[in-house]
């Protein structure tokens, strides 16, 4: 199986990239970095594929080296409907957030505030009860 280097590389960057962008505030960047993932995952994918070869229904006179793996083409199609669908709800979420606040960054919540507020002695005596 000859798998080129240059697929890895811009895998392993879409990978990083994705990571990066999901970790900030803004929900655009998250839907960014979501759809970096997926696609990162559906070159991960065409890489754990292997060498093209016939359709696994072709026929009988093909032997088991010709044949390609159904599996990843499924698992492929699969990534691809689940990206579209969580795509989408991204979207109406980062629409509502600006039809609400006129941003689409994530703010803390009183709760968040209190939880950062709260020190190391009111963790450990929460602890102990």
């Amino acid at each position: 199986m000859d798998i080129s280097l240059v697929l890895i590389v811009v895998m392993a960057v879409l990978f990083a990239c994705g990571v990066y962008a999901m970790l900030e505030r803004s929900l655009t960047r998250v839907l960014i970095g979501f759809l970096l993932l997926g696609n990162a995952t559906n070159l991960l994918l065409l890489i754990v594929m292997g060498r093209p070869g016939v359709a696994p229904f072709f026929g009988a006179a093909a032997t088991t080296e010709e044949m390609s793996d159904p599996l990843p083409q499924a698992l492929t199609l699969t990534a691809i409907v689940i990206t579209f669908a969580i795509s989408a709800f991204l979207l109406a979420l980062i629409y509502r957030s600006w039809q609400l606040g006129q941003a689409d960054t994530v703010e803390d919540d009183a709760d968040d505030i209190a939880l950062r507020a709260r020190g190391t002695a009111a963790e450990d005596a929460m602890d102990d009860e």
